[in-house]
């Protein structure tokens, strides 16, 4: 739904240019990967790696070669769609809950549609699977997705029970409808993206592509996999870079990522083809990232730490954008920029105005790009990574300017604990520098204090977003395991506690509980919505239990806590349909 509370910077047919000129807003097309890093590309020095058609692109390309994003995934993806830290969004973890985004937050796709734009997504979205924070809630005409963080996970349950072949021939969700489709998953996604792309209706188009490859679990088209089975990935990089060891396991699974990669590769080219043979390539601006670094250990360019590091090795992503009427590109920019500043951006390049009722974290970089200035005020960026809350002084940073502190420690600890790199001398984060700089480390302590109070009270952290209930905009429901709150650490368990926050309609229901396995026998089913507990005695022996015309009244906040008791288990559900009677 777009926000009508945004003001329009231009309407479609009356743009002015950043130059003062009248301008057709270019088409925009945003390619993200997950969990590839640094490393992962032959034009980032990895000459085990078959990446042609990315490597041309960065070739030419603008080049931020300081381009930062959140260590893990679903935090990124906030970010990178609001212009916010993930925290305000209320996003905080990659599921346990933390993965669903407010509805009331705006996208870089309902900024767009304030000016007229066509809005697609295809691929991974990991920030809420039901109302209202699905993409078709969230500004995108078109969507075509997997469930939570990934497919073959336990929240994505119409490809989770498919195991080893869950990249292949997947079940989709369309438009909020589940679908069939035919092929391996990136190949998929990208031929939706081209379809997108051609179904010309005369208005620009922002084409969110964003491949959940190279994620686990590592599957891949044989073929791909054949280019790879003979190399050694560990082989050939005795640049003087540090190198952290491999195991057989960690060749293995780089072979596999390579492979996924390489795949990739090649959709990225046809999709490029497709710009160039339907003659909007020039008016077509085009960017290249991932969400965050590798998830196994292998090449990433000497740098310290993988997904879910503050070090570089966790943040420090490729980014590559071409937009050829706007500059003949190939050439690099050196200031640090972050996926904070996307949104900013593309409100510039796309005369769209950004929200002016919140705090926009980022800003435009529009000038580097045009190479009309270099100045790029000093800021402090942060980053954090702990499951549930961001929790003080445990996997932190902060960097301003050449300097960057890791806290890595207790919450009371003192300067000495903390960790300071200068980046400019030490880009590979080996030389702890705080007992020399305690004054740079406590300033920048400081600065870290200052943004982590401030996140931590935000209202959409604080007041977590809700699944809808009963609305006109989704019926049925379902309530999968990546969204579910309780226990720490919810996946494939049986024996958990879990509970789902949401919002209710009143009404007449039908409720739908499956397990992962047939619960035991002489049991009864169990559910509580606040002071609500209904119950059902079952024989048992089966994976699914029914509980019909079920009368929930109207709540505007309710946890849902269905559990399965059987002579002192508590069998929590693997997911649950809650559908709303006529």
């Amino acid at each position: 739904m777009v926000r009508f509370f945004l003001i329009f910077l231009c309407s479609f047919y009356g743009c002015v240019s950043i130059w003062g000129q009248r301008a057709t807003p270019p088409n925009v097309v945003l390619i993200i990967t997950d969990d590839q890093g640094y490393g992962d590309l032959g034009f980032h020095g990895n000459h085990h790696i078959k990446t042609p058609h990315l490597d041309a692109l960065a070739a030419e390309s603008i080049r931020l070669n300081n381009f930062y994003v959140s260590p893990v995934c679903a935090p990124t993806r906030a970010s990178l769609m609001t212009g916010r830290y993930s925290l305000r969004t209320g996003v905080r973890d990659t599921y346990n809950g933390g993965a669903i985004m407010h509805g009331s937050e705006v996208t870089i796709a309902e900024m767009l549609k304030t000016v007229n734009y066509r809005t697609g997504i295809f691929g991974k979205w990991h920030l809420g699977d039901s109302y209202p924070s699905r993409p078709i809630d969230n500004g995108f005409d078109e969507s075509v997705i997997h469930l939570s963080g990934g497919m073959g996970q336990v929240g994505d349950f119409t490809t989770w029970f498919e195991g080893d072949s869950s990249y292949f021939d997947p079940v989709l969700w369309h438009n909020g409808k589940r679908e069939q489709y035919q092929g391996y998953c990136s190949d998929v996604f990208t031929s939706e993206a081209i379809r997108f792309i051609e179904d010309e209706r005369g208005q620009p188009f922002f084409c969110y592509l964003a491949f959940n490859a190279p994620h686990t679990p590592l599957q891949v088209p044989e073929e791909y996999l054949d280019m790879y089975r003979d190399i050694h990935p560990e082989e050939g990089f005795d640049d003087g870079r540090p190198w952290v060891e491999m195991s057989e396991q960690n060749k293995e699974d780089a072979r596999k990522v390579y492979a996924m990669v390489s795949n990739i590769d090649d959709n990225i080219g046809r999709l490029l083809n497709t710009l160039k043979s339907e003659e909007i390539e020039r008016e077509t601006i085009v960017i290249f990232m991932t969400d965050n670094g590798p998830q196994q250990v292998r090449y990433i360019a000497g740098m310290r730490g993988r997904k879910g590091s503050p070090y570089r090795g966790g943040t420090r992503v490729p980014f590559f954008l071409r937009y050829p009427s706007f500059s003949q590109g190939n050439f690099e920019i050196n200031q640090t920029v972050a996926h904070i500043d996307i949104l900013p951006t593309l409100a510039e390049l796309c005369y769209a105005q950004m929200p002016v009722d919140r705090v926009i974290d980022g800003r435009s970089f529009v000038h580097l790009l045009s190479q009309r200035s270099d100045e790029w005020p000093e800021r402090t960026l942060f980053h954090y990574w702990s499951r549930r809350y961001p929790q003080r002084y445990h996997n932190m940073a902060v960097q301003k300017g050449p300097y960057k502190l890791i806290a890595h420690t207790d919450y009371n600890a003192p300067i000495e604990k903390f960790r300071l790199y200068n980046l400019d001398s030490d880009p590979y984060e080996q030389d702890n520098i705080v007992e020399h700089e305690k004054t740079i480390a406590s300033t920048l302590k400081y600065k870290l204090d200052s943004i982590w109070s401030v996140l931590i009270t935000e209202d959409h952290l604080v007041n977590p977003p809700k699944i809808h209930i009963g609305s006109q905009y989704e019926n049925p429901v379902f309530l999968n395991r990546n969204d579910a709150s309780g226990d720490r650490g919810i996946w494939a368990q049986e024996e958990i506690f879990g509970k789902w926050l949401t919002q209710i309609e009143a009404g007449l229901y039908d409720i739908r509980f499956k397990f992962i396995k047939n619960v035991p026998a002489n049991g009864k089913m169990v559910l509580e919505v606040n002071t609500i507990v209904q119950q059902q005695q079952s024989e048992g022996n089966t994976d699914i239990i029914e509980m019909s015309n079920v009368y929930l009244p109207a709540m505007l906040s309710a946890d849902v806590i269905p559990f399965y008791e059987q002579e002192g288990r508590r069998i929590f559900p693997f997911w649950v349909e809650v559908e709303r009677k006529p």
